[in-house]
């Protein structure tokens, strides 16, 4: 009876999150590079290219597929690089542009991958429908076919962002980078108008996708200065961990169980003690994400996959506002568009 109640109770929880996560949002809070967050109802469109680039969700489908089947990996590499690009500025493919002191060039950034995936596809779209798709539509509907390609859920994608101008490294090093406790990640998360089942649950995507081993070798000795490792890792995984990162560099799955699959394993792993970055497990300790993640561990896949949907959208929707000059659809995804030439005036008559 009491296992029942509490399950009613996290799925009121989790109606009442949804149903808030649609109302607009506007926080005054200022925001990396912005003044606030723009309600997305007021400027993107799950119709917006149905006229000028009607075979655009196509094209996007079609060569994720080809590129997925190249190299599997490349699908949770765009997510990441999704969630790089919202974090910081909102959804405009400032993780895209490819200049000196760019977000792209960030230490946070140097294991991202997919830029040539983007690439192809904003390629075709531009001989297709020239000067109509923005960089920053093809990689919000592009991780969401990754997704998909993986086992995951579908979502309808609201279409209509436009590629920023401005791409600066420091404030891609603001984007978590797994040794951050809880509060700090629900403060990122809050100050891009995201809750905190919207952290819970796009910390999901590490059911798939690889992490490099400096990113928690800090866990594997001397965890926090005590000689020892971290507590919270379970001592088969540890010692699995250890044999596996004989460099830094390194890679490891995030989910050691069903690595290549879209599931909900991830969420066990942490009842496991099998979380692989600090910012995972901790997740599973502290009150505020617990819930949740117990709740994802005792309900059947809809549960997550719904929500992780729901979630997606709501990192897609992540605009702020800029100046009109400082926005536009570029042509080529790694650089802004070249200025307009000034025509020379014509000599005057005397």
């Amino acid at each position: 009876m009491k296992r029942w109640f509490f399950t009613f109770v996290l799925l009121a929880q989790f109606e009442l999150y949804m149903v808030s996560a649609m109302l607009p949002q506007n926080p005054v809070k200022d925001l990396v590079g912005a003044s606030s967050i723009l309600s997305p109802q007021d400027f993107l469109s799950f119709s917006y290219y149905h006229k000028t680039c009607p075979a655009a969700e196509e094209i996007i489908n079609q060569k994720m597929t080809a590129w997925f089947r190249k190299d599997y990996t490349l699908a949770a590499s765009i997510i990441r690089l999704h969630f790089h690009d919202c974090a910081i500025r909102g959804c405009d493919a400032s993780i895209l542009l490819n200049h000196r002191n760019s977000e792209r060039a960030a230490y946070a950034s140097k294991t991202l991958r997919g830029f040539q995936v983007i690439d192809d596809i904003k390629a075709e779209i531009e001989r297709r429908c020239p000067k109509t798709v923005s960089c920053a539509d093809i990689l919000t509907a592009a991780a969401r076919e990754a997704t998909l390609l993986l086992g995951g859920p579908f979502w309808e994608v609201p279409y209509g962002r436009k590629d920023g101008r401005t791409s600066i490294a420091k404030e891609a090093d603001l984007v978590p980078q797994g040794r951050e406790n809880v509060t700090a990640l629900i403060d990122f998360f809050q100050e891009r108008g995201l809750n905190v089942l919207d952290l819970v649950v796009l910390s999901g995507s590490h059911t798939i996708g690889r992490s490099s081993c400096r990113s928690f070798l800090h866990r594997l000795a001397n965890y926090k200065g005590t000689g020892r490792p971290d507590p919270t890792l379970d001592r088969n995984y540890l010692r699995n961990l250890t044999r596996s990162c004989k460099w830094s560099s390194d890679l490891v799955y995030l989910d050691t169980t069903t690595p290549k699959t879209f599931d909900m394993e991830y969420y066990n792993n942490l009842g496991k003690k099998m979380g692989l970055l600090s910012t995972d497990q901790e997740l599973y300790s502290d009150p505020r994400t617990e819930p949740f993640v117990s709740a994802f561990t005792s309900q059947q896949p809809d549960l997550f996959f719904n929500q992780f949907a729901a979630s997606m959208v709501n990192l897609g929707n992540i605009l702020f506002h800029t100046a009109p000059n400082e926005s536009e659809i570029r042509l080529n995804c790694n650089y802004v568009n070249p200025a307009p030439r000034k025509t020379a005036n014509p000599p005057r008559r005397v």
